[in-house]
């Protein structure tokens, strides 16, 4: 590639486009944000940048920052219909692993009641550690007001309802899911799907979208070809289910779990996501 910064663009494009996924919650969203930040910088001469990445951070930031204030302009338009993915931080391990469940399956349900600032300096700050006197100028406001917009917008993260009746319900609901699936019970599936369930599918160039119990457990019924290649496991903290086929990661899920039965479950197979999450053994 000739054109040094189209290069320097190229090498980062993959951090930007998990910074917007995390901002916007939609990756189709999020690839025009990065498009977005490559046509503005584009037109201009840049030889005094001493850190590519933070620099490209921050005119993404700002792409989204706009772009979450032209959605909450359109209150028509609701930013709920397509939730998405994944990450969190806390100093302890139980808050970090509601955290991550908040941010990623429910990003858009939990975040959408914070304002377009909070919400951008809670994920660049906590989930990409810029730092505060970087996401100042682009909220237009001091570091310490900065650093206060992301405090508050913590709170309300972790305040939120996360509909779980405990770690041991819900890896029980996981593996009767899991169960089920393998077995091609559809009765036991719609016993353990709510019947507004929605699932959310990040398959690398699209997502897609299926809602209803009947239709969410038909799709499961496809993963029985699968299930001997499935396992319960942690998926950023929480229980969830990950397909490794000859050990090769190809798709995880996780679930948002109300009174025992699931509300929402989120499927990844993109790789770059994928690449992301970090998954462990239960205990």
């Amino acid at each position: 590639m000739d054109n040094p910064l189209a290069a320097r663009f190229e090498d980062t494009r993959p951090h930007l486009r998990a910074v917007a996924y995390r901002m916007l919650g939609s990756l189709p969203e999020a690839d025009d944000a990065v498009q977005e930040a490559w046509l503005r910088i584009s037109r201009r001469e840049h030889d005094d940048i001493a850190n590519w990445t933070a620099w490209l951070t921050t005119v993404v930031g700002r792409v989204c920052l706009d772009m979450l204030r032209a959605r909450r302009a359109r209150p028509e338009d609701p930013v709920g219909a397509h939730p998405p993915e994944h990450a969190g931080t806390s100093a302890d391990p139980e808050q970090e692993a509601v955290l991550a469940d908040s941010v990623g399956v429910a990003l858009l349900v939990v975040l959408d009641a914070l304002g377009p600032a909070e919400r951008l300096a809670f994920v660049l700050h906590d989930l990409f550690a810029v730092p505060f006197d970087e996401i100042a100028p682009i909220v237009g406001r001091s570091a310490t007001a900065a650093r206060q917009l992301a405090s508050r917008a913590r709170r309300r993260v972790r305040g939120a309802p996360v509909g779980e009746a405990g770690a041991d319900q819900r890896r029980a609901v996981v593996e009767a899911f899991l169960n089920a699936s393998r077995d091609g019970d559809f009765d036991a599936l719609l016993a353990l799907l709510d019947p507004d369930v929605e699932v959310t599918a990040d398959l690398g160039p699209a997502t897609r979208t299926v809602r209803g119990a009947r239709a969410v457990a038909g799709q499961a019924l496809l993963f029985a070809t699968r299930g001997r290649f499935a396992a319960p496991a942690l998926v950023d903290g929480e229980t969830g289910i990950v397909v490794a086929p000859r050990g090769r990661l190809v798709t995880t899920l996780t679930f948002t779990v109300h009174h025992g039965r699931i509300t929402g479950l989120h499927v990844v197979a993109d790789p770059e996501l994928l690449a992301r999450q970090t998954i462990g053994l239960l205990d």
